[in-house]
């Protein structure tokens, strides 16, 4: 006899050979299997959650499914005409795979972004909003798991592993089943995730593996990241990734009006402002102010914005001890009876980096400044850029630092006062000392690009045979115009730090003779682009700390050089000051060492200054003056200096109406410019011949000087004085009923002024608009 079954059987099945007396057969079905768990586990967002429009709109073009049996999108999530479409492309229209073949991001896929940014930008909030707008998409639920508390709960490395049990759990697996290793665990995760469209939200992931694991089966589902890290990795699994910034000042005051009341922040609207900008737009730190604002209610905007305008008081400001407050997002890794600060955030970010990476941190933080090359950077490290390189890629992936289209880091504001809190005073010390060593060392090297032979105090020479090569060399960059020019750029690009680097050694105390050496090398840079403000402010400080070094020269220097921008502002009185303490201080100086050739022309370049300034009041003491230039300039034998003086002479008596003696006087000086190479003093003295033949009644002449001198001063980058021929040619212009040419000269002036925030700007632009218009 064979026992056999065919077919499908339910129930019991009985066989046999012979059967006595009466057989009864009782059968009870299994119980029924209880409905499937729809887990709803993604936190609620915050009620006060403002704009994020373009990157909710870029989740929605992303991760809108594009199945066929997809449900309608509620909240206008359908998908975008051109994302979505049935044609086996991407939701951005792009192949799934990196090799395009459709890979994990196909047709039917699930859906991958990751959302990147700094601590306390607002990831969550985000997501958690997208997830509340689509939630209807998802009938197989919402998983969520934060691995920061996984971390934090001694998950390291095995945190991957307790996510998939924890998603496990959540759709229904028992506990027995979950003793697996991760390859196990995975593939249950898988099989259990195929037929249920899901929505999984991964909080704080560190790491590439702990998405991949996530990733469900179901076609249309969803995987939502967010981390501090850029995981570029994940783009190989179809990931979007997402960065997200910080709120603009617009949103920023929405939401501070949100949480602390409209009524409020339209009352005092300039103190909200100030308020919005020292957070930065870090939703985190609207948070904490709205909290500090609703806690102590007789605490106004303004007096709060007083006391975070003051950078080392702020971040203790952005705190809140022992509450939460307002219900706004936690503050990273807090827990309940903690400080809960803006620099907590950052400090959970801090303790994830490595040791030298952390160091890096430290010392950027604590340089003066707001953004660095990868030479700064190198250069306040102490490292070689080959090894710093990599230090910068760990910070920018950790959402820390960024990098701008010109290509400089920069840190967020607050990030730096957090990093500078937490360099000791060694390392505030050692980074002072290296950023002023770097500004110093550059600003020589550009300096004898742009100005050559040029009257100096300092000597750079050992500096800069010290540190090897100079990087803007001709002959090594390509061309005779190409060092210079790279030299200037690299000035104008490290402007704003070399004046923080300025400021904080000029407070320090001990770097008096630093101070004042970048203070004359950055004139090369302020002699060619006019940043007056700047200028001043340089200025100042550099001849302070050349008084403090007892060095009379190098003070004599910088308050002739800074009457130069206290004229152009009109500050007469200030500069005739500066004059006249540098005439003392050139004259002492010249008196101590009179063998010293340098000083001999230290002498004439105070005197030729000071004939500029009586050239506004006193042709005759001006006249002097650029008389006693040019001989002292003769006596050094330094040619520059006669011909400059006779440049200056020329134009001083073409001002008082000898126009035929300052043509001859400024055809000398152009001859000799010319012969010495000097291409902008050389055209300088052209614009002026351009001037004299203007007044002499010779247009033609004037208008072909006043031309090719404004093509050369561009070319030399020298803006100030390429806008002082191009007013000229606009008068001419106005004059002459050229109206084509006025508005050409106009437009380039105006925005020549405009970029310096010369107090002139305006002027330029209402003549400008009053052309245009007459001409329309």
């Amino acid at each position: 006899m064979g026992n056999e079954v065919s077919g499908t059987v339910h129930g019991p099945v009985v066989q046999a050979g012979q059967l006595h007396g009466d057989v009864h057969f009782h059968y009870q079905a299994p119980p029924a299997r209880p409905p499937a768990r729809v887990p709803r586990q993604v936190p609620a967002g915050t009620a006060s959650f403002v704009n994020r429009t373009a990157e909710l709109a870029e989740l929605d073009g992303w991760l809108t499914p594009d199945v066929p049996d997809a449900p309608d999108a509620p909240d206008g999530l359908g998908a975008p005409s051109g994302l979505g479409e049935p044609d086996g492309r991407n939701g951005a229209g792009a192949p799934g795979g990196p090799d395009g073949s459709g890979g994990p991001g196909g047709a039917g896929s699930p859906r991958i972004a990751l959302l990147s940014g700094l601590p306390g930008v607002g990831k969550r909030a985000t997501v958690r909003r997208w997830v509340e707008r689509a939630r209807d998409r998802f009938p197989g639920g919402q998983l969520y798991v934060d691995f920061a508390r996984l971390r934090r709960e001694g998950a390291a490395g095995g945190d991957v592993s307790e996510g998939l049990r924890h998603c496990l759990r959540s759709i229904g697996v028992a506990e027995e089943y979950l003793s697996g290793d991760l390859a196990e665990l995975t593939a249950h995760y898988r099989s259990h995730s195929a037929e249920r469209r899901v929505v999984v939200v991964l909080d704080e992931v560190s790491e590439p593996a702990q998405v991949r694991a996530l990733i469900p089966n179901a076609p249309g589902s969803v995987v939502l990241a967010t981390s501090r890290d850029r995981l570029g990795e994940l783009v190989w699994d179809g990931a979007r990734l997402l960065p997200v910034e910080p709120l603009s000042a617009d949103s920023g005051r929405r939401l501070l009006a949100r949480l602390c009341g409209e009524d409020r922040v339209r009352a005092e609207p300039e103190a909200a402002a100030r308020l919005v900008e020292w957070c930065g737009g870090l939703p985190v730190a609207l948070y904490v102010v709205a909290a500090r604002l609703a806690v102590h209610r007789r605490l106004t905007l303004s007096a709060l914005a007083a006391e975070l305008a003051d950078e080392n008081r702020r971040l203790a400001g952005l705190s809140m001890t022992g509450e939460r407050g307002m219900g706004g997002p936690r503050m990273g890794d807090s827990r309940p009876g903690e400080e809960h600060t803006v620099s907590a955030v950052f400090t959970v970010a801090y303790r994830d980096l490595p040791q030298d990476v952390a160091r890096l941190y430290r010392l950027l933080g604590a340089c003066p400044g707001r953004s660095f090359d990868t030479g700064g950077a190198a250069a306040v490290g102490g490292l070689p850029a080959s090894a710093v390189t990599p230090l910068l890629d760990a910070l920018e992936r950790a959402s820390l630092l960024d990098v701008g289209e010109d290509g400089r880091y920069r840190l967020h504001d607050l990030v730096r006062l957090h990093a500078r809190d937490l360099a000791g005073g060694e390392e505030r010390e050692a980074a002072l000392a290296r950023a002023m060593e770097y500004q110093l060392t550059g600003a020589a090297f550009a300096d004898r690009a742009i100005m050559g032979r040029r009257l100096r105090i300092a000597d750079h020479e050992e500096r800069m045979r010290r540190a090897g090569p100079d990087p803007f060399d001709r002959n090594r960059s390509g061309g005779e115009g190409d060092g210079r020019e790279a030299a200037l750029a690299w000035l104008e690009a490290e402007r704003a730090d070399a004046l923080a680097v300025l400021r904080a050694a000029a407070a320090h105390g001990g770097m008096d003779r630093q101070t004042w050496q970048l203070a004359e090398a950055l004139t090369a840079l302020y002699l060619h682009h006019r940043h007056l403000a700047d200028w001043i402010e340089s200025g100042e400080l550099g001849a302070e700390a050349a008084a403090r070094d007892g060095q009379p020269a190098a003070e004599a220097r910088l308050r002739a050089l800074l009457s130069r921008p206290l004229m152009d502002l009109g500050e007469f009185e200030r500069a005739r000051q500066q004059l006249d303490i540098a005439i003392l201080r050139s004259d002492e100086a010249a008196a101590a060492t009179p063998e010293d050739r340098r000083l001999t022309l230290l002498r004439g370049s105070v005197q030729e200054f000071s004939g500029r300034y009586w050239d506004r009041f006193d042709p005759s003491r001006a006249a002097e003056a650029y008389a006693a230039a040019r001989a002292l300039s003769a006596e050094a034998g330094e040619e520059r200096g006669v011909a400059i003086a006779l440049y200056f002479l020329g134009c001083s008596q073409s001002a008082t109406g000898r126009h035929e003696e300052g043509l001859a006087t400024l055809r000398d000086a152009d001859e000799r410019l010319r012969g010495l190479g000097d291409v902008r003093m050389a055209a300088r003295a052209q614009a002026a011949i351009g001037v004299a033949y203007e007044a002499l009644g010779r247009t033609a002449e004037a208008v072909e000087a006043l031309e090719e001198a404004a093509r050369a001063l561009r070319d030399r980058n020298a803006t100030h004085y390429e806008a002082q021929a191009l007013e000229t040619l606009a008068d001419i212009a106005a004059r002459t009923g050229d109206t084509a040419s006025l508005r050409r000269h106009l437009r380039r002036a105006v925005e020549i002024h405009e970029s310096g925030g010369s107090p002139r700007a305006p002027e330029l632009r209402a003549r400008l608009e009053a052309a245009e218009t007459n001409t329309s």
